[in-house]
């Protein structure tokens, strides 16, 4: 059965979506997390459930994120989705820590598709229907600047800056240049 919930941020109003079935006596397996305005964003189907309760423990972690109190998620996600390929980018971005970035040809690096996988990297993170819990926001252009992502430039910005990502970007570029 899948339901769904709508949650507050500072991003805007967040659509998570997930399916009982798959997830722990009284949870939810988290099967999408979206914004307005999203590309590719979920939008509520003919059927699906309003189950508020069931997203309370994502809620929950959600709002201590954006409060600066949690830098990890610990979220059941719904398996089997996407390609294998983008399972093994989307994995790769679960192991980014909170507050650091990577690029994206890193990533291809880390999977082992370097050079022309650089594209097909960046399309899979474009696919990741997760936004902020599995964190593509933390992947950059090899040159540091800031590009694509399915909520907005800004959102992603908003994003690094709450992690402090962009302060230390900024910090690694003072202490480069002096």
């Amino acid at each position: 059965m899948t339901m769904y919930a709508t949650v507050d941020s500072p991003l805007g109003e967040l659509l998570l979506v997930g399916e009982e079935a798959a997830a722990e006596a009284g949870g939810v397996a988290l099967a999408s997390l979206s914004m307005p305005g999203q590309k590719g964003a979920a939008v509520v189907k003919d059927g699906w459930i309003h189950a508020p309760e069931a997203f309370a423990g994502i809620a929950g972690q959600l709002r201590a994120y954006f409060e600066g109190r949690l830098t990890h998620f610990d979220i059941a996600y719904v398996q089997g989705q996407g390609t294998e390929f983008q399972r093994r980018v989307w994995g790769a971005l679960d192991t980014v820590p909170y507050g650091e970035t990577v690029s994206y040809g890193q990533i291809a690096e880390r999977i082992g598709t370097p050079g022309a996988g650089v594209r097909a990297v960046g399309a899979a993170i474009g696919r990741n229907p997760l936004l902020v819990v599995r964190p593509c926001h933390r992947v950059i252009g090899a040159d540091g600047a800031l590009r694509g992502y399915a909520a907005g430039l800004e959102r992603k910005e908003r994003l690094l800056g709450l992690e402090g990502a962009l302060r230390s970007r900024v910090l690694r570029g003072c202490a480069l240049s002096g």
